[in-house]
């Protein structure tokens, strides 16, 4: 599994460094960007969507035009669309989430941005989501992109990572924290 991970990780890199390039040149970094994470945010929300960039059954012409139906009814770029499209004819649909990720990363790197993965138990409000943002930007000193996920198995709190660096102060954890301080005493 963890072979399979890292080939799909320098797969999802070259296929992210191909498409930044391109956007680059043609100065569409900015709508790539929009429209990528627009398609993470569908393929995150749709099961249906999910299991057709994974299907190993269906063909690369059926994946294709899926995919093009999919982007073309959304609204996404000429850019953006051509670039799925080649993907879906080299069956690598499957690889489309660790692309935007690394292509996000590469972004931020360019412009100097550090993104901080925030997991919540319930959806963030627009307000809630500015007052972490603030305060992770005043604990680390820059710009900071942050990209909020729900799981709700944390009960409460959150638990928010930067590079290398966690904060967990999610109740499950505490709770975790406290059941093993438990065992001990008995």
């Amino acid at each position: 599994m963890a072979a399979q991970t890292s080939e799909q990780g320098g797969l999802a890199t070259r296929y992210a460094a191909a498409l930044f390039e391109l956007a680059e040149s043609k100065h569409q970094l900015d709508a790539v960007a929009t429209d990528l994470a627009a398609l993470a945010k569908m393929v995150a929300d749709s099961a249906d969507l999910k299991r057709l960039i994974n299907s190993p059954v269906l063909s690369r012409a059926e994946q294709g035009k899926a995919m093009a139906a999919v982007l073309k009814a959304a609204g996404f770029g000429e850019l953006t669309q051509k670039f799925i499209g080649l993907v879906a004819q080299n069956r690598r649909l499957f690889a489309v989430p660790a692309v935007i990720k690394a292509f996000q990363k590469r972004l931020a790197d360019k412009r100097g941005e550090m993104t901080a993965e925030v997991t919540a138990a319930r959806p963030l409000t627009d307000a809630q989501q500015a007052a972490v943002s603030d305060a992770i930007k005043r604990v680390v000193g820059g710009k900071v992109a942050i990209d909020v996920k729900v799981d709700p198995s944390l009960l409460g709190g959150l638990i928010v990572r930067i590079g290398s660096r966690m904060i967990d102060s999610s109740l499950k954890t505490k709770l975790q924290k406290l059941q093993f301080a438990m065992k001990g005493v008995g």
